[in-house]
């Protein structure tokens, strides 16, 4: 079983997804996906009087997001950074009601694009029902998906995780996409035994 724990607003996620659905159709392998709110990306404002700090941080998120935007391009996807971002908690308690279903998949892409295509706040739980409603999945119980999102935050937390893209397979924790040669190799040799 491979792991992989997402966020909607989190660019690193977006840009992992299509390359993990890749490498779970050529392996074979069980995934699960399970949310986690992590942090958007915020560019701070620059300021007239910066300390070394406060530049190094704003100029540190500028580098990080043209390197997302970067692999956007690659990849051949839209990505828009909103400048005020939005959050996505309403997504991900909706999310962890579609955890017995059989691929959160379509529901998955759908949220992921409503946030970086059209800049929708999947904070807002209407927005949320929508996507679920578009993709043929029934309203979750909201305040059953929040306290289920808050117990597999919490889980996570427990495991180490503190940023998304997380994948666990066999015990061991990877974050970021960047590690999916590996985890193709432990996944390859799962399916082998």
């Amino acid at each position: 079983m491979l792991t992989i724990y997402i966020d909607f607003k989190s660019a690193a996620s977006y840009l992992a997804l299509e390359p993990t659905l890749a490498l779970i159709q050529e392996t074979g392998i069980e995934a699960r996906w399970l949310p986690f709110s992590s942090r958007a990306l915020i560019i701070p404002a620059e300021k007239p009087h910066e300390t070394v700090g406060e530049r190094h941080r704003r100029v540190r998120a500028i580098s990080q997001r043209n390197t997302h935007l970067h692999y956007a391009k690659v990849q051949e996807i839209n990505m828009e950074f909103a400048d005020d971002p939005a959050g996505s908690d309403a997504a991900l308690q909706a999310l962890t009601a579609l955890k017995e279903s059989p691929s959160p998949i379509p529901f998955v892409r759908s949220a992921f694009e409503a946030y970086w295509v059209n800049q929708a706040d999947l904070n807002d739980r209407s927005a949320a029902a929508r996507l679920l409603t578009a993709n043929g999945y029934d309203d979750p119980d909201w305040e059953v998906a929040e306290s289920q999102l808050d117990a597999i935050r919490n889980d996570a937390l427990d495991r180490k995780v503190f940023e998304t893209p997380t994948y666990l397979i066999d015990g061991q924790i990877f974050l970021g996409r960047e590690h999916l040669p590996w985890i193709r190799t432990v996944a390859d040799d799962r399916m082998r035994r």
